[in-house]
């Protein structure tokens, strides 16, 4: 749509404000606008409105630029209210700061976030994969827990990480900027969090903060990160600001090594029927609701196929905490077997204390592709659920030179699942299921489980 209002030429300048048509959703939480020929990403917009931005990133020689929505002039009916004034974007602006990351899609009604994330996923899939038609009922995203019976799609988050200001206050960081707003709440993590009153305390000294507290009720855990020459004292007065009940360890952000202050260095995490100890910063799914949602369609897709059954042998890749391991264990009995690979030394760690009384479990610390060459077999099914940068075309080839009858892919990020789906498909591997949810209401985020499985 063509914008007809007269404005200057823009010329490189952040900061400068024009009026734009905002286009189509696009993958990373923004819409494209486009203006002489220049395409500007704009967040906090819905496509069809007409809205005032303000320029973000606007160097003269960049391909394209960065814009936040500070008015809207002509609003689309799925604008909402946003319910947290420091990720309004335009309230934000219009107090001189810019919002903070993390509730991008707040502005909208929750039903037309789902379908902007469908839009989305069925795009990249289609530029990125080739896939022109989606299996049978994949064309929405479901809403999950509270969301699907008409909630707000608040308080999902059982765990939560923040920054600090330099004078010490809780914050969180605007997007793509080393801006840091301070902060006094946060709707989307749960009560548990938000009752640890965080922003009333002292962390100078402290560089970030990691929050878990999980949908069990068990026992939280408050990570921070030292900056430089932060002394045990000062570490020790910020853990003593902390409920009595809270366990608190100091972490490194690089490592991930942890050091305990007052209680435990990890949470017990509940799923389908198993206990999970998850050390520090160590992988669990962030939605109260999402491992047993994904558990569900995970096993519901290869129980369907005839693909998980007694005796079955079957891995679990990049296996975190074993989510997936415990209840294919389960499903496989004693007389199958279970290869679960982990690259990271404590989660691996975790995954043989949480599932040290199954026999049928073999745990692997390694990467993927190695454990694989090291330990061939013939697999019934595997299950893949890489990190946002997804498995990759050396992964991929490994996989399906193992040649397992079926694969069940987990991912958290439309891109690369598209692009690895693309190199399953060069091998004569099709998508024969697709379910995705909203595992991150208010965000541009979701969670896709696929099955792969080669044609005939």
């Amino acid at each position: 749509m063509a914008n007809t209002e007269t404005q200057p030429p823009l010329t490189g300048e952040a900061g400068r404000e024009v009026v734009l048509d905002v286009g189509p959703v696009a993958h990373g939480g923004h819409c494209v606008a486009r203006h002489e020929g220049r395409v500007i990403f704009v967040r906090h917009g819905i496509p069809g409105e007409k809205v005032r931005v303000r320029l973000t990133d606007a160097e003269e020689k960049a391909k394209f630029w960065r814009a936040d929505v500070v008015e809207v002039l002509e609003a689309s009916p799925d604008r909402a209210d946003h319910f947290w004034h420091l990720a309004d974007s335009a309230r934000a602006w219009s107090h001189g700061h810019p919002p903070v990351g993390g509730a991008e899609f707040g502005h909208i009604t929750l039903a037309r976030q789902r379908s902007l994330k469908a839009e989305v996923l069925a795009e990249q899939l289609r530029r990125l994969a080739g896939v022109d038609q989606l299996p049978a009922d994949a064309g929405s995203v479901e809403a999950v827990g509270g969301t699907a019976d008409g909630g707000d799609g608040l308080g999902w988050r059982t765990r939560a990480g923040f920054s600090v200001t330099p004078g010490g206050k809780l914050g969180m960081h605007a997007h793509r900027s080393t801006h840091i707003v301070p902060v006094r709440e946060m709707p989307l993590a749960s009560e548990a969090i938000n009752n640890l009153r965080l922003w009333d305390i002292d962390l100078q000294g402290i560089e970030r903060v990691e929050v878990a507290a999980p949908a069990n009720g068990s026992r939280p855990l408050v990570l921070l990160a030292p900056g430089p020459g932060t002394k045990p004292k000062r570490l020790s007065a910020i853990a003593a600001q902390l409920p009595g009940e809270v366990s608190v360890a100091t972490f490194d952000p690089a490592t991930e090594a942890v050091q305990q202050l007052r209680g435990r260095t990890w949470v017990q995490e509940s799923a389908a029927g198993h206990d999970y100890r998850v050390t520090g910063a160590g992988f669990w799914q962030i939605h109260r609701d999402a491992p047993g949602t994904l558990v569900g369609a995970v096993t519901e897709f290869l129980r369907g196929g005839g693909f998980l059954h007694p005796g079955a042998v079957v891995a679990d890749l990049y296996a975190g905490a074993g989510l997936f391991t415990a209840v294919l264990a389960d499903a496989v009995g004693e007389t199958g077997s279970v290869l679960s690979v982990e690259g990271a030394a404590g989660t691996s760690r975790d995954a043989r204390k949480s599932l040290h009384g199954a026999p049928q479990v073999e745990i692997v610390q390694g990467r993927v592709e190695r454990v694989l060459r090291q330990k061939p077999r013939s697999f019934d099914a595997l299950v893949l659920d890489p990190p946002r940068a997804g498995a990759g075309k050396a992964v991929v080839s490994q996989l399906v030179e193992a040649s397992p009858r079926a694969i069940a892919y987990v991912s958290c990020d439309p891109a690369s699942f598209a692009r690895d789906v693309g190199y399953f498909r060069q091998a004569g591997w099709g998508l024969s299921g697709l379910r995705a949810f909203d595992l991150y209401p208010h965000t541009h985020h979701l969670e896709t489980v696929a099955l792969l499985a080669p044609l005939p």
